[in-house]
């Protein structure tokens, strides 16, 4: 006979493989499926309207030059976005942000981050915000004046189980003005 310590032993080993198991079959399982998440942006400067496909963004409110000669803009971002294709039976919560990406002499991609959430379900997958940007868009130097950028809607789908998935879409075609206001 087997003494008790023998038993229990044999007994977790067993349901931590078993688990382990399980958690890898889970994790490989949403390897099939496929998200076609979708954004939609609107590019509103002095009360013109150019809709865009794919997001939702912006009206500038100031562009000025600050005391340390250092570019800051404020924008105000109109963001729509149908996220829920990310989300399965595995999905814990997908972390979403909208970065301005342009580049400079120094840098080749300069990223700023104009807002951010997270999403804990697929109920609140669907959604639109009318905002002012979250953080500082601020640039070291007088960069900014006509600058073209790109805004880019990024995504982290973090699972129970499993590697996180990160993706995005791009929006190019967006220029600052040329003159502070």
């Amino acid at each position: 006979m087997h003494s008790f310590g023998y038993r229990a032993n044999a007994l977790v080993t067993f349901a931590v493989t078993i688990l382990a198991l399980m958690c890898g079959m889970a994790s490989l399982s949403d390897n099939f499926n496929s998200p076609s998440p979708s954004a939609h942006v609107q590019l509103r400067i002095s009360n013109s309207l150019t809709p865009f496909t794919h997001l939702s963004v912006l009206n500038i409110n100031w562009f000025q030059k600050q005391p340390k000669a250092n570019d800051e803009v404020s924008m105000t971002l109109n963001i729509s976005a149908d996220l829920q294709s990310l989300f399965t039976w595995n999905t814990k919560q997908v972390f979403v942000f909208l970065a301005a990406e342009y580049e400079t002499p120094k840098n080749s991609l300069n990223q700023i981050s104009l807002w951010d959430g997270i999403i804990p379900n697929k109920e609140h997958a669907k959604f639109w915000i009318h905002t002012s940007n979250k953080y500082r868009f601020i640039d070291q130097g007088s960069n900014l004046r006509g600058k073209e950028y790109n805004l880019t809607m990024h995504w982290h789908v973090m699972p129970k189980t499993g590697k996180m998935l990160a993706d995005k879409i791009v929006m190019p075609g967006y220029r600052l003005p040329e003159e502070y206001r």
